[in-house]
């Protein structure tokens, strides 16, 4: 008896850090299952979630009551939670979910974009939408049900948003209205590509719900339009929000004025080095742009596998072999139509199986800042977007051994990592044999170094969206059109342009660290393999887990 009392006693402390990790991992599956159908559709492509069949929004008053309600009883029940025996990795976990749980407060109570954000309910109703458009696989008829099923829900949704929407921003109501222009004409697009590239079982039901849907987004328009005089002009959050956002959602340990100055150094750092490369290439003729389409969809593919070849070649990462590939594709007319959103399909944890797609439009010189750099060189954007930043990150993260690592937390990991492999790759040499495209790659840093003030400034309201636009497109340089759509959308989102450039230099330290702390056992592919996996887990708290530094999470737990 004596015996299997020891035996118990030293076998507790085991049995209750499993039973803690489990009861972590069963209310991360329950929130996520929940937040899959309650999450608002949104034009970034990271956060796009796989939605259950016949899912349409609701964003009626009701719905959003429940939201809150729930957001409470998560947050109540994660708290609660006993952390007796926790490791450190359990640990992280929690603040993975306490910040992915904290972003339900952030879009409902802290933004309050049902209540301010006329924006809101286009991506709502355009935007879901779009959602089920831009997957880059033939349509099936369950498919054709749900894109008609989202029709159908729009006059509710655009019912509800005029009930919702009691304290309107004006700049947001513009953008709006830039987003519901044509929406008619656009939806009738859809309409006729389904009908003649597919067979439709209910084809009238798919024209009524276009009517009826058209019909209210030109209502919708009409109601902004009578409203805009009197909305409110204040958009910026303030720095009390933004630093709640900092602390308990993206986990950054530092403050609006601290990031400012970073952005600021990394910005000098760019033009320096972008400038440097232009006087080296200042003899040099301009690199060419493809002929055609298929051209440059054809360069792409041999530069995805050729970059693969490099990482492993090099000893940068680990490229595993059930990886599908990243491709370039023509637009489809109804993806062009909707146009609400990045034009990626990076599949999903139950699209492993499937190729990712980037689509582009016929090559030509005048085309938007980052279309025309595709249109000379494809490997840029294949090494963000594709392998090895999003996709590949999403990819090998959808496989993390841990389902709470599986799903999004923060966009500041994500396009950290796509920024800094960027940077990465081209200290390795891949860009070595076109020196153009390394005066591409530095012209990137800038644009993301500068976007640390553009979201800071915009979040304070030292910026107006126009202002924001106007230096975005003196500065970098850039076209106008992208670098106003780029300011209209990180005021709405403050946080989220800070993530490439700050995300890069969590990196940077985090590197650094782990040389200086490991020495000679530090393994640059290890470091990567493991940075990768858990793409989606904040800088700060993999650099804790990797090498149990701790001086960057205290606040987090204050």
């Amino acid at each position: 008896m004596l015996l299997l009392l020891r035996i118990l006693f030293f076998l507790m402390p085991a049995f209750c850090r499993a039973q803690t990790a489990t009861n972590l991992q069963q209310l991360g599956q329950e929130f996520w299952q929940w937040r899959f159908t309650t999450q608002p559709a949104t034009s970034d492509d990271i956060q796009r979630v796989e939605r259950p069949d016949s899912w349409a929004p609701d964003f009626s008053p009701y719905a959003i009551k429940n939201q809150q309600e729930k957001y409470q009883d998560f947050r109540s029940r994660l708290d609660n939670l006993s952390k007796t025996s926790w490791s450190l990795s359990d640990s992280v976990d929690y603040l993975c979910l306490r910040s992915a749980i904290e972003r339900v407060n952030w879009e409902l109570n802290v933004l309050r974009h049902p209540s301010r954000n006329p924006d809101f309910y286009v991506h709502q109703t355009l935007g879901a939408l779009f959602e089920l458009l831009i997957i880059n696989q033939p349509y099936t008829e369950q498919r054709i049900e749900n894109i008609i099923h989202i029709l159908q829900s729009f006059p509710k949704t655009i019912a509800a948003a005029k009930i919702n929407l009691t304290e309107p921003v004006a700049e947001f109501a513009e953008i709006a209205l830039s987003n519901l222009k044509d929406a008619a004409s656009r939806l009738t697009t859809v309409q006729d590509e389904l009908i003649k590239t597919h067979k439709i079982k209910n084809q009238k039901v798919l024209q009524e719900a276009i009517k009826n849907g058209a019909a209210a987004l030109v209502d919708y328009e009409k109601w902004i339009n009578e409203k805009l005089p009197e909305m409110n002009q204040d958009f910026s959050c303030g720095r009390e929000a933004y630093v709640y956002f900092l602390e308990n959602i993206a986990l950054i340990p530092q403050t609006p004025e601290a990031l400012l100055q970073q952005g600021r150094i990394a910005f000098n750092r760019s033009v320096a080095f972008e400038t440097m490369e232009k006087t080296r290439n200042q003899h040099l003729p301009e690199d060419k742009i493809f002929a055609t389409i298929d051209e440059e969809i054809e360069k792409a593919i041999e530069d995805e596998i050729a970059i693969r070849t490099f990482l492993e070649e090099k000893d940068i990462m680990s490229v595993p072999g059930w990886l599908q590939h990243y491709h370039y594709a023509k637009t489809p007319p109804e993806v062009k139509a909707i146009g609400m959103g990045v034009f990626t399909d990076f599949t999903s944890e139950t699209r492993l199986q499937q190729n990712a797609s980037r689509y582009v439009p016929e090559p030509d010189a005048d085309l938007p800042y980052f279309y025309r750099t595709m249109a000379q060189d494809p490997r840029p954007i294949i090494v963000h977007e594709g392998v090895p930043g999003h996709f590949f990150q999403l990819a090998l993260s959808w496989k993390n051994a841990n389902p709470l690592r599986r799903r999004f937390v923060d966009s500041g990991p994500i396009e950290g990592i796509g920024l800094y492999v960027e940077e990465m790759l081209l200290q390795f040499g891949l860009f070595d044999n076109k020196p153009k495209t390394r005066e591409i790659i530095y012209n990137f840093m800038r644009l993301r170094a500068l976007r640390v003030e553009i979201d800071i400034r915009l979040a304070l309201g030292t910026f107006t969206i126009e202002e924001a636009g106007n230096y975005l497109a003196e500065t970098i340089p850039m076209d106008k059109e992208t670098a106003v759509s780029e300011a209209g959308f990180f005021a709405y989102n403050p946080g989220q342009a800070i993530t490439y450039q700050i995300g890069k230099l969590q990196i940077l330290n985090f590197l650094g660290d782990a040389k200086i702390k490991l020495c000679d056992k530090f393994n640059l592919r290890d470091f990567h393999d493991y940075l990768i996996v858990n793409g989606n887990v904040p800088i700060s708290l993999q650099r804790w887990e990797y090498l149990g530094l701790r001086d960057d999470v205290g606040v987090f737990f204050e």
